[in-house]
């Protein structure tokens, strides 16, 4: 995709581009407008503002979706059911951060907020998740093409595979993280049960008149 001759073609009626490209997927043309942003031909906070709107949106339809016929639509389509159970999964075990990370997580962001609309979270929740990560994906991909300038042209799409499994990775040791601080935690409350349960109880005295007489 070249940008510089979509620019050239529609001038500013790039932004509605990047912003419908974001309501399907967009992370190429998202990095590629940050360096034409860097170049001076288009505005780096309109080009950010167009990719959240889009993805947000994107991903609020899906949720939608989900939420109102994703069971028959995993019906319909049951090659999708793999990669639902998955994000189901994940969304499980570590509910705030997965919002944050599925845009960057290959093989389960395009059902994912299919998926989350078919779990009980609310839609307040994921409204306002979705929002702030909406705004985290288009800042980060707009801004790796700003900072970097013409020399990712050639590399763009390699730069973008190799920042999504970068994101994955992140996420998936901050989950690690979790999940053992987790373990331990229950460990250690697992311990001290077992400590009191062994520890043997002591009645109190009773007093009787004036003196404490030990319990019978």
């Amino acid at each position: 995709m070249d940008v510089q001759d979509l620019i050239h073609s529609y001038g500013d009626l790039t932004y509605g581009v990047v912003f419908l490209w974001t309501l399907i997927e967009g992370e190429t043309i998202v990095l590629l407008a940050g360096i034409a942003a860097r170049q001076g031909m288009l505005s780096l906070p309109a080009l950010v503002l167009c990719a959240w709107t889009g993805t947000f949106l994107c991903d609020q339809i899906g949720f939608a979706l989900g939420r109102r016929c994703g069971h028959r639509v995993i019906g319909r389509y049951p090659r999708l059911r793999a990669g639902v159970e998955r994000a189901l999964a994940l969304l499980e075990s570590h509910s705030t951060g997965f919002i944050f990370a599925f845009r960057f997580i290959y093989g389960v962001r395009n059902v994912s907020s299919l998926a989350m609309g078919m779990s009980h979270l609310s839609w307040t929740r994921f409204a306002v998740l979705n929002f702030l990560a909406a705004g985290l994906w288009a800042i980060s991909f707009a801004g790796v093409g700003y900072l970097a300038g013409p020399a990712l042209i050639g590399i763009a799409e390699r730069l973008v595979a190799a920042f999504g499994l970068g994101m994955c990775l992140l996420f998936l040791l901050v989950l690690a993280v979790a999940l053992v601080a987790q373990r331990r935690h229950s460990a250690r409350g697992r311990r001290e049960r077992e400590q009191r349960a062994a520890s043997p109880s002591v009645a109190p005295a009773r007093r009787s008149g004036g003196t404490l007489q030990a319990p019978p």
